[in-house]
């Protein structure tokens, strides 16, 4: 005998179908004389909804499941538990609503981030009842997760597989307090064999810093069963204890079934410059790149490669250029981006990389070469060739390459310097040049900014608002200096809430636009130095500014600050 849901399944399908389509359009399956289609169409609807319920069967209950692990690390000091959640409601409240004109009130979206890392530095767990939103911030916003993830601890791995929503934490990272003791190998195996992959990605970086040749042991155990997307992230994993011990395993990988598992292989294989790939290329490379004399001045000569052969392409040189370049070009790049940059020291001889950079490189080679060795510099970490390819910051070199094709090079060189020398380069080249060019450069620089790098950015703000034009041309400036400023500059930066005088030429009611801007700084400068306190258990004092929250709390002054 068929259930009720059979029996009525088609009658639902066509009410579905009438109600999609309007009563006008599609007649409905069911009528009544005298009334309106679409009341019909509704009450049996309703009918059937009735029925369909009343004939499913119970299911079998599932297994209840087991009680959530324990997570040892303190809870949040009370004022801090209450920051949030507050950041975790705004977050909700304004998910999919489109955002206006700012205003001056700080945006905690953007300082959630912040927040999460500060918290987790001091070693504070979530409380348990923020875990779901905290997990549903996560999944909305996906460069929350490894921060959010690392609060909310080993129960949010717990919550995770009690609904799908949540699986994104299960491959997404894995607290250190699940980890075992790596010196235990029974635990490491076993954990290594039946845990989820984000736990075997932390189990496998935790074993690497104890013991590297260990954690490539481990790996190479269960390599040839690993799916490949699996295998691609193991591999890079390794870039964090990378040995010349990693070599005849790398080397292995580049014969690999997926090709960007062999590309990260080659990748890191060049990062190593006494591997054996790294001297093939650089073989490879001195035949292409070389000194000569022009008119009796020093030159580099440049003849790349007339063919991409199967040993090139097995050491990681992709053949097929991207669209719009040229495969010499194309191949060429490839083979000096991956040579020692050390390598080029004898063939030039004995010069200094700033002496190597400084030749002119002879039919116009010269972007392509110092673009190849920047991408060698980063990826080997070589402070000495970084400097040489970034020069002078005040040079007016400096401001004409700083161009929309080489920011990201030129942020990428920062980035292998150490953070105060990069503060001290992004400020002598803001001071030199302006704010225009200094966005993706300031990216690169340590939070919170150091006193020169935060002095030199507000007077460039302080130079663009004199000069009566929009704020929204350094937008993007504007709000690095919310999340990254040291709050400590707020107090300066009150005179410049005022609105200013607008001088012969400005754009019209510029100067209320800044003082909007400079007000919002100002809140959001104390509101990070209110919350740093919390998180640090102190009570900060109300300034007459706050929101209305438990204890007086929002914007404040705390007495550390």
């Amino acid at each position: 005998m068929s259930t009720v849901a059979e029996l009525h399944a088609p009658a639902w399908e066509e009410l579905v179908t009438a109600a999609l389509l309007g009563t006008e359009r599609r007649t409905p399956p069911v009528r009544t004389p005298g009334r309106e289609p679409a009341v019909t169409l509704l009450d049996a609807a309703a009918v059937v909804t009735v029925r369909r319920r009343a004939g499913l069967r119970p299911a079998t209950a599932l297994p209840r499941p087991g009680p959530a692990p324990e997570d040892q690390r303190p809870p949040l000091p009370p004022a801090a538990r209450h920051r949030l959640a507050t950041l975790l409601a705004d977050r909700a409240a304004g998910a999919g609503t489109g955002r206006g004109r700012r205003g001056t009130a700080p945006d905690l979206t953007e300082l959630l981030p912040q927040w999460l890392t500060a918290a987790h530095r001091h070693g504070y767990r979530a409380p348990d009842e923020l875990l779901p939103a905290l997990l549903d911030t996560a999944r909305a916003r996906s460069d929350l997760r490894p921060q959010a993830l690392a609060l909310a601890g080993p129960r949010a791995l717990w919550l995770a597989r009690l609904n799908p929503d949540w699986k994104f934490a299960l491959r997404g990272a894995a607290g250190s307090s699940a980890l075992p003791d790596t010196a235990g190998p029974d635990a490491v195996r076993q954990l290594w064999e039946e845990g989820l992959f984000a736990e075997r990605v932390a189990l496998l970086t935790a074993v690497r810093r104890r013991a590297p040749s260990d954690g490539l042991a481990l790996l190479g155990s269960t390599w040839a069963t690993e799916r490949a997307e699996d295998r691609l992230m193991f591999l890079d994993s390794l870039r964090g204890e990378l040995s010349d011990a990693d070599e005849p395993f790398l080397e292995a990988a580049l014969s690999d079934r997926s090709r960007n598992v062999r590309a990260t292989a080659a990748e890191l294989l060049s990062a190593l410059p006494g591997s054996a790939l790294a001297l093939r290329m650089a073989e490879r490379a001195s035949r292409c790149v070389g000194p000569a004399t022009r008119g009796g001045e020093p030159v580099i000569t440049v003849e790349p490669p007339q063919v991409c052969d199967a040993a090139m392409e097995h050491d990681g040189v992709v053949p097929k250029p991207p669209s719009g370049r040229g495969a010499r070009a194309w191949w060429l790049s490839q083979l000096i981006e991956a040579t020692p940059l050390s390598s080029w020291t004898g063939p030039f001889g004995g010069r200094s990389p700033e002496e190597i950079v400084a030749l002119p490189a002879v039919d116009d080679w010269r972007a392509e070469l110092h673009s190849a060795w920047c991408r060698a510099a980063v990826r080997q970490r070589n402070g000495a060739w970084a400097r040489a390819l970034l020069g002078s910051p005040s040079a007016p070199s400096a401001a004409a390459a700083a161009s929309t094709t080489s920011l990201g090079e030129l942020a990428k060189l920062l980035s292998t310097l150490p953070s105060a020398e990069r503060a001290a380069w992004v400020a002598e080249f803001i001071a030199a040049h302006g704010l225009s060019e200094a966005f993706q450069l300031l990216g690169v620089c340590a939070v919170p900014w150091d006193e020169t790098l935060g002095r030199a950015v507000v007077d460039a703000l302080d130079i663009a608002r004199d000069a009566g034009s929009y704020p929204w041309s350094f937008s993007g400036v504007m709000g690095l200096a919310e999340r990254c400023l040291d709050p400590a500059h707020a107090e300066r930066l009150e005179a410049l809430t005022a609105i200013p005088d607008e001088p012969e030429g400005s754009s019209p009611g510029a100067g209320s636009y800044w003082s909007e801007a400079f007000q919002r700084l100002v809140g959001t400068l104390r509101l990070r130095a209110t919350m740093r306190a919390e998180l640090q258990g102190e009570r900060p004092e109300p300034d007459g500014t706050g929101d209305g929250g438990d204890g007086g709390e929002g914007i404040t002054t705390p007495r550390t600050a």
